[in-house]
């Protein structure tokens, strides 16, 4: 996700599960071809198995840039035919390309010959009017042609103007049937689903029928599912619970901030980490209120978990005390 899940927010989901497969934010390829490699690619070794994520149509860069990717170290290299953000479609990637099927075709094609790592696509149900069943399937049967074998999908349409990028995660309906479908009916292809996915028990119904799921917004709002998928699908092997979590993420604050990297560009992504949980709220703004102040302060987690746990126990002690006095019944 473009924005949000870059290094640091990786470093912190695999401490969550080391199991999963984690993806980089959406860089171009004009970006990775003449950016800033290291800033934009770079990343902690702990973060593998770990995918790039390239938006891009011209074959001969993106056949460059998954080379790049593979001398670089990562395990999988994605075409993003999914996303449709104005500044995408003004680059001509991201969900657009679902109108040009052979176009993305040859992409993945030139892409798979360049390299030996998995090259995979990402993509969404249909665009504007361009929205069926068939054209859904039809697009899917086109691509993989390239010999590209795993499609993850975005159960939703996308309309490429009236609605923001927000909305374009939320209006259109889920139509996981098409999926399901494309699977019965494409079964040699490796399938996984995005999408609505916010629960453990939705995560786990949907592999019932699927080969995997990609989660976006869940994975990021409530960090904490990753853990309970560990469990659930691996059995332990992440951190312990989430103060373990502060404790892992304070050490490697600590060593990024000697590197020069803000405590900001880093508390942001723990945000989530007790959602649900009493004490949430105050944990979350004393990070935002805080995290800006001074940017070597790399105790600012351990800082903000004493502040809530703080008022928990305010909060019992009061609690206590009246069904001491009687007031409560």
């Amino acid at each position: 996700m473009m924005d949000w899940t870059d290094r640091h927010c990786r470093y912190f989901h695999r401490l969550l599960a080391p199991s999963a497969l984690l993806y980089t934010e959406m860089v171009t390829t004009g970006a990775v071809l003449h950016g800033d490699q290291e800033r934009l690619l770079g990343f902690n070794e702990e973060e593998h198995p770990l995918a790039l994520q390239l938006g891009g149509s011209d074959p001969a860069d993106l056949a460059r840039c998954a080379r790049i990717a593979q001398a670089r170290g990562y395990n999988e290299v994605n075409l993003n035919v999914g996303c449709p953000s104005d500044r995408v479609q003004r680059g001509r990637f991201g969900a657009c390309l679902m109108l040009e099927p052979l176009l993305v075709r040859d992409c993945l094609a030139a892409m798979r010959d360049a390299v030996d790592i998995p090259v995979t696509i990402k993509t969404r149900l249909g665009v504007d009017d361009h929205y069926s069943y068939e054209y859904f399937s039809d697009f899917v049967g086109s691509v993989c042609q390239s010999g590209c074998g795993i499609v993850i999908v975005h159960a939703r349409k996308a309309w490429l103007s009236g609605l923001s990028p927000k909305e374009n995660r939320d209006v259109p309906e889920l139509r996981y049937d098409w999926v399901s479908r494309l699977k019965e009916e494409q079964a040699e292809l490796t399938i996984v689903l995005n999408g609505g996915i916010r629960t453990l028990a939705d995560a786990l119904g949907e592999l019932e029928q699927f080969d995997g799921i990609m989660l976006g917004r869940a994975a990021y709002n409530t960090p904490w599912l990753l853990a309970e998928l560990q469990a659930a699908l691996f059995g332990q092997g992440g951190v312990s619970g989430r103060e373990d979590a502060v404790e892992e993420m304070t050490r490697y604050i600590s060593r990024q901030v000697a590197a020069g990297v803000p405590v900001k560009n880093i508390s942001r992504h723990v945000l989530g980490l007790f959602q649900g949980l009493p004490g949430a709220k105050r944990w979350r703004r004393f990070i935002s209120e805080n995290a800006h102040r001074d940017n070597t302060d790399d105790q600012l987690l351990l800082k903000a978990m004493d502040h809530m746990r703080a008022q928990l126990c305010t909060q019992v002690t009061i609690d206590s005390a009246l069904v001491q006095g009687g007031t409560l019944e």
